[in-house]
């Protein structure tokens, strides 16, 4: 992967599907954070699988 992640950052699975925000990274993956249905979801995944989104904060906007 060619994106350095980091905790708080915005991802996606390549895939597609929900944005999730990374929680922590260690040598089992990437773990990621996401709510469905306002139940919160956490899974890990291969970094290969994800890719960083661009997510402006509502400060910005």
């Amino acid at each position: 992967m060619t994106e350095e992640l980091r905790p708080g950052d915005v991802v996606q699975l390549r895939s597609g599907g929900p944005l999730m925000t990374v929680a922590s990274i260690d040598e089992h993956g990437v773990t990621c954070m996401w709510f469905d249905r306002n139940k919160r979801e956490g899974a890990i995944f291969p970094p290969e699988a994800l890719q960083k989104e661009d997510v402006e904060s509502e400060d910005n906007q």
